[in-house]
């Protein structure tokens, strides 16, 4: 969400609280105190987690607390891991082994990009995965092993924390 706000004290702590109060959870506040000169507001970002059924009467409680709500946006796979796979790519089927993350519903490869220096040598991949859950990640990458155990290839992990 990104909301625009009185520059006044309390605003945020009135804004991040009905998140709670609806069950939901914050993952990320970006606050820039600099307040817009004209309007006396303020902008902020807020990442957050929302069972399904709550947007509704969040929005309504922010509105009522005089928030402008100025963008929605809705991220399903929140989840985010990047790993490297060394070997024979595509001669074992690149698009085969994505496709058994792709195909399980909760999570997905977002970013492939690879190296190749010659047809008869190994390639590598930097693999961006993302999914629904910490342990949806877990099973992700759990498929990306076997997967890399029965192919042959080397898969290094990983390259940040489950955020």
């Amino acid at each position: 969400m990104k909301l625009e706000m009185k520059d006044s004290p309390g605003q945020l702590v009135a804004a991040l609280k009905p998140i709670s109060d609806v069950g939901g959870n914050i993952i990320a506040v970006i606050h820039q105190r600099e307040p817009d000169q004209d309007t006396k507001t303020l902008n902020v970002q807020i990442v957050l987690e929302l069972p399904e059924g709550r947007l509704e009467n969040l929005i309504a409680i922010l509105k009522g607390q005089g928030v402008h709500i100025q963008r929605i946006d809705r991220e399903r796979l929140l989840y985010r891991r990047t790993v490297i796979i060394i070997g024979h790519l595509m001669h074992t089927d690149l698009s085969d082994t994505v496709g058994r993350i792709d195909s399980t519903g909760f999570a997905e490869v977002s970013e492939l990009s690879m190296s190749m220096p010659a047809v008869n040598e190994r390639s590598s991949s930097r693999i961006t995965i993302k999914a629904l859950s910490k342990n949806d990640m877990e099973s992700a990458l759990e498929i990306l092993r076997k997967v890399s155990d029965q192919k042959n290839l080397l898969m290094i992990e990983p390259l940040e924390e489950i955020a």
